[in-house]
């Protein structure tokens, strides 16, 4: 078995496509690829515009499979910038299409001169349907003889049917607004797909490395993990990688989502395609050009739009009982009338022929695939990895949404937030003994009060003969006295807590702040609080939410007390304290029985079991961690919760434009279809409600490129 899989990767391509035009295409491209005998599977990715195939296929093969649709094939490694993209006027499809357009115009103008049965007349409109529709001919009569039904297949049968009982003129027409509404589909399209392109051009090709004394330019697939990077004020980082030497601000709005610059020194990450603002940098180089975190962000989102939506599947399974239906009923409405109602034949073929164009499944079947690429595209751009359709729609109907508090809705960072004397020294000298001991001390408590004596520039103490004190604190010796730190219950042991310090400690302690004591066995000379600051916005944040009608709940493994107080200070609806990671699961589940769809938001590694049974598992700072970008169904790349709220909004807009866009695509065709009954649908006005309801929702999806 193991064997196998070996196999299977080796024989894996991936390809980027160029010129696919519709979701239909993208199926029968599929389905010619997989016909190819060397090719043992194939998946292709209508939003992304690629193709991963399994076996041997050259590229020439490829493109004879997509040729019907004029497919170009590019390895996905081979930059996109070495294929141009075709002007739009240039495409030979759109010159035929202006070359059809002047036949039927000129059409019209001899059958006003000399009549619409002369020869002219004729042979003018004949010349623009074979020159704007010669391509569509080709591919519509060979699925005619495979009986492959699909949009080019009942076109095909409409304009020759038109010829056959005369309709030149309105013939003439269909051609010309089909091919006009298949130039603007797929003008619209590469737009939405433009979207995500743009995120491959972020990050410079080139690299400027240190090879001995020299600086040389080399192509960022050639850059080896620690090469050294210089990188000048104003220049995009090309590669992942820690800062070396110098310091500066980095806009990493490319990868985050944040505008604000963020400040790098020494040992600090960077991220390929982040932009430099000030200082020169030498940047050893941490990943290969294909692991950067921006080469993750772009394989994620494509691999997000290749997943289906449960509304894109309902509409796909929708579609392939939809099309044989409208034959049918085209067929019906083409004998019935003349056979039982002895009608006109002529007349009721011509209907048949207008319901099978009104009846193309087109703007039906990218109703949904549009709107959720353009959606995702949106999102990455704005820092938020959605992992695919499904957790798209799903963050647009959660009732719940459940944070772990550190790191997340705080900085996870403790802070000192108050030094008091007790004794004989000053607040100065108490935070300066606080340092000398903790200087040595391995404790997550020990930083922070070497951050504030740093920051408050305090005299600097020396300690020596350093002892931790398990669960309790540590002591150390400075100017020969031995001194102290730790909890109230190690201070205890030698001395007596006035009621009134017991009572300061207790006050401390509800508002979630951990109390430290500094003194000697015979006397307290100064009292420290630390505590996990609340990030910003969290309280703003949450406010959006409770506006919303969101329920929010926060899962701790701290005590009670620290719990309730972060809890009053961010305004969370419930405080769940001293939860173990099984437990945090546990809560989950009654969650979601209780109230519905949940969202876990986390770190995306403490947090994994409660994560992955959510509806939805939202993980913080992707862009600093392999694993939160891995693991969650969403990652927010910066630390930013505001993008909570803003996911679920976009996910609103988008599930309520996919159900516009169904909307839109059945009912211009059901009008369109009720225009049979009094003879009023004409073959033009059956293709312009056709093009105008596959316009209507690709144009509708495009609107989600602007949520903001």
């Amino acid at each position: 078995m193991q064997k196998k899989v070996l196999i299977l990767e080796k024989n894996e391509h991936v390809y980027r496509l160029q010129g696919l035009s519709c979701a239909n295409c993208a199926a029968k491209f599929e389905k010619n690829v997989r016909d190819i005998a060397s090719v043992q599977d194939v998946k292709i990715n209508f939003g992304a515009s690629k193709i991963k195939v399994v076996g041997e296929a050259t590229i020439d093969q490829l493109e004879s499979a997509g040729a019907f649709d004029g497919i170009k094939v590019v390895p996905e490694k081979k930059r996109l910038e070495e294929h141009k993209k075709q002007s739009f006027w240039k495409k030979q499809s759109n010159i035929t299409t202006m070359f059809s357009l002047f036949f039927t115009v000129l059409g019209y103008v001899f059958m006003f001169q000399v009549g619409e049965k002369n020869m002219a007349t004729i042979g003018t409109f004949a010349a623009a349907i074979l020159v704007g529709g010669w391509e569509l001919f080709k591919v519509g009569l060979r699925n005619l003889t495979k009986f492959e039904f699909d949009m080019k297949t009942l076109m095909t049968i409409a304009i020759i049917g038109a010829a056959i009982i005369g309709e030149w003129a309105e013939g003439a027409v269909v051609v010309f607004l089909f091919a006009v509404s298949e130039a603007l589909e797929g003008y619209s399209l590469e737009k939405a797909r433009q979207s995500i392109r743009s995120l491959m051009d972020i990050a410079p090709n080139i690299a400027m490395i240190r090879r001995g004394d020299k600086l040389v330019e080399v192509d960022v697939d050639d850059v080896q993990i620690n090469d050294v990077m210089i990188i000048k004020p104003g220049e995009k980082i090309a590669m992942d990688g820690a800062v070396l030497k110098g310091e500066s601000s980095i806009n990493q709005a490319a990868i985050t989502g944040e505008s604000i610059p963020v400040y790098k020194t020494a040992g600090d990450k960077v991220f390929a395609g982040t932009l430099n603002e000030e200082g020169s940098l030498e940047i050893r180089v941490t990943k290969y050009a294909k692991d950067t975190t921006i080469a993750k962000i772009i394989h994620l989102v494509e691999e997000a739009q290749a997943e289906r939506a449960p509304s894109q599947q309902f509409v796909d399974r929708f579609a392939k009982y939809y099309t044989p239906a409208i034959i049918v009923i085209a067929f019906l409405v083409a004998v019935i009338p003349p056979l039982f109602f002895d009608a006109s034949w002529s007349q009721w073929v011509y209907s048949g022929l207008a319901v099978l164009v009104v009846g193309c499944p087109c703007a039906l079947v990218i109703s949904t695939p549009v709107a959720i690429v353009t959606a995702i595209g949106n999102a990455a751009r704005k820092g938020v990895l959605i992992k695919g359709g499904i957790h798209l729609e799903t963050a647009g109907k959660l009732e719940v949404i459940a944070f772990d508090k550190t790191g997340t809705l705080t900085e996870g960072k403790p802070a000192v937030t108050e030094v008091i004397s007790l004794g004989n020294l000053s607040r100065q000298e108490v935070l300066a003994h606080a340092a000398a001991i903790e200087t040595f001390s391995q404790h997550p408590l020990a930083s922070s009060i070497l951050r504030k004596a740093k920051e408050e520039k305090v005299n600097e103490l020396h300690a020596n003969n350093f002892m931790s004190l398990t669960g309790k604190g540590a002591k150390a010796t400075i100017d020969q006295t031995e001194y102290f730190i730790g909890s109230p219950a190690l201070f205890r042991e030698f001395v007596n807590i006035p009621k009134e310090l017991q009572q300061q400690i207790r006050t401390l302690q509800t508002q979630g702040k951990t109390v430290m004591l500094l003194g000697t066995k015979t006397r307290m000379e100064g009292l420290i609080a630390v505590a996990d600051q609340v990030r910003k916005n969290s309280r703003s944040m949450i406010e959006r939410l409770r506006n919303l009608g969101k329920r929010t709940i926060m899962l701790t493994g701290d005590n009670q007390a620290t719990g309730a107080a972060i809890g009053r200070e961010i305004g969370i609806s419930e405080t769940k304290a001293e939860l173990l990671p099984q437990d945090k699961l546990t809560m989950i589940k009654q969650l979601k029985e209780q109230y519905g769809k949940v969202a876990m938001v986390g770190d995306g590694i403490n947090d994994a079991p409660a994560l992955a049974a959510a509806d939805l598992g939202i993980a913080m700072g992707g862009a600093g961690t392999d694993t939160a970008m891995e693991t969650a169904d969403i990652a927010l790349m910066s630390d930013d919760l505001s993008k909570v709220p803003y996911m679920m909004g976009l996910s609103k807009k988008a599930l309520n434009i996919i159900k516009q866009n169904v909307t839109f695509a059945l009912g211009l065709k059901i009008v369109a279809l009720l225009l049979v009954i009094p003879g009023w649908l004409t073959l033009w006005l059956a293709i312009f409600a056709d093009m105008g309801a596959t316009l209507l929702v690709v144009f509708n999806s495009l609107r989600l490129m602007k949520t903001k």
